[in-house]
């Protein structure tokens, strides 16, 4: 589940549009672009579902498999900040185009790969692809769409398509996997190649650049991505060589190294990709954790009960996807009132009682292993408890993140946002899938010790929830006692 941000440009009007409506011509681009925004964000539950066919198929452990999911959020977190650049000095449209290409790409190399390498690069690909695309998208309806009611509608239809992606990934997966794995890979590549033939006739051209020199950023880009690359490969190592063999200290001290040249290099290049000041605001820096803290613990128990489902309890995937979708259906369901609940009640408030629910939802299910009882008394309550965290939390987190900043800064701190929120999901991921594969019980062993064989990772999904619970207590602690002194 991925939000994204509004553009502050102030758009030229369609000589077609009237006020309040919408031409054929722009519900037509609203579709395309929503279209593509819904598959974005069903790329990750997908894979969530379709994992623990993956590994069985190329016979690969949950500490190596977690990278289908974890390629994806590398991609998309460690080059969002570098595809804004990219989009902004190549053209929205052109940029727009060639994502589309290469994610239809990725998906066709995915679905006939055999080889795991080729199968995570891909994965990678389609993560920056999504980089690419989710915000530009959004910015490109913002542009051609007259401010008020008629932009209102068109984002409000864009982030339900969002919100929706993750439960109907949920779903399809649920279905394709259950013929093959592959068919879960396959899918998107004819209907993106659909939204390209009609972005073609659709999305504006982009309107003439300055001249002038262009900063990409490539060292900061390079140095950024190699640096939680390098962090994830090595917590993927720790299971299998522990942790004091050197190639992976080596690994985390690489990881450590490159972080600090991208953190020197962009206070020193003129036109960074991460202006380090942005992290200093205060609502932005307690919504990257607690969305980071969030995301990562949400997507990593959903990896852990994909595998405990189908791999221990013998449930098809369609069951796993169908046992999830209670966790995100809430979030597709309020998507569009959820704005209204941050006028109403206050972005850190929301955010207090949004962290709540999803951490007494953890410690639920750390008695799965001693009560394995049926669905609706153990895996349901905790799936119903992440759902209304997601609810309460999951717009003001976005909202409380850009509010301290100025219009025409906000888009730069969205992305920094959305950074966040990848990055604590590939860590999470791999860190989870570590202590499955550590914590795995012989084959043939009594079905309660194989589940209680996931206990470490539960617990690890249950710190991260605490931690964002702490983080979001941050944010109200403070007003209370401003109130009372």
């Amino acid at each position: 589940m991925k939000p994204s941000s509004l553009s502050s440009s102030s758009p030229p009007q369609p000589a077609s549009a009237t006020a309040g409506r919408m031409s054929p011509r722009q519900w037509g681009l609203l579709v395309v672009l929503a279209g593509n925004m819904l598959i974005d964000a069903l790329e990750v539950s997908v894979a969530v579902v379709a994992l623990p066919s993956v590994g069985t198929d190329l016979g690969l452990a949950p500490s190596t498999a977690h990278w289908v999911m974890t390629g994806f959020a590398l991609g998309f977190g460690a080059l969002m900040l570098f595809g804004a650049r990219v989009v902004a000095l190549a053209g929205r449209r052109r940029m727009y185009l060639i994502a589309l290409l290469a994610f239809a790409a990725a998906s066709l190399a995915a679905a006939l790969s055999s080889d795991p390498a080729l199968l995570i690069a891909t994965r990678f690909v389609k993560g920056f692809c999504a980089a690419l695309t989710a915000p530009t998208g959004l910015a490109i309806l913002c542009t051609v769409m007259k401010e008020g009611p008629e932009r209102e509608r068109a984002v409000s239809v864009y982030t339900l398509f969002g919100a929706s992606g993750f439960t109907a990934g949920l779903l399809l997966s649920g279905i394709l996997t259950s013929i093959s794995w592959r068919w879960t890979f396959a899918f998107p590549a004819p209907v993106v190649l659909l939204l390209f033939a009609l972005c073609l006739k659709l999305i504006p051209a982009d309107e003439a650049r300055a001249p002038g020199p262009r900063r990409y950023d490539l060292t900061g880009a390079a140095s950024f991505a190699g640096a939680l690359l390098l962090l994830v490969h090595a917590l993927s190592r720790l299971p299998h060589e522990g942790p004091a063999d050197p190639y992976t200290l080596a690994s985390f001290a690489a990881a450590a190294a490159l972080l600090v040249f991208f953190v020197r290099h962009e206070r020193r290049t003129p036109r960074p990709l991460l202006r380090l000041e942005l992290l200093a605001d205060p609502g932005m820096l307690r919504s990257a954790l607690g969305a980071a803290s969030l995301n990562g613990s949400y997507l990593g128990l959903l990896l852990i009960v994909s595998y405990q489902t189908q791999a221990v309890l013998d449930w098809t995937p369609l069951q796993t996807g169908l046992a999830i979708v209670p966790a995100s259906a809430p979030l597709a369901v309020t998507a569009l009132v959820s704005g209204r609940m941050v006028g109403r009640f206050g972005a850190h408030r929301l955010i207090a009682a949004g962290a709540v629910p999803p951490l007494l939802g953890y410690l639920l299910y750390l008695r799965l292993p001693v009560n394995s009882g049926g669905y609706a008394t153990t895996m349901l309550p905790t799936m119903l408890l992440v759902g209304a965290g997601f609810v309460l939390s999951f717009a003001a987190l976005n909202m409380q993140a850009v509010s301290g900043f100025p219009a025409e800064a906000r888009g730069e701190a969205s992305g920094v946002y959305q950074t966040a929120v990848q990055i604590g999901a590939a860590v999470m991921l791999a860190a989870v899938a570590a202590l499955l594969t550590t914590g795995q019980a012989p084959p043939g062993a009594p079905r309660t010790e194989l589940l209680a064989g996931s206990r470490p990772a539960v617990w690890l999904v249950t710190a991260a929830g605490a931690a964002g619970l702490l983080t979001a207590l941050t944010g109200v602690l403070p007003r209370r006692r401003d109130r009372t002194s």
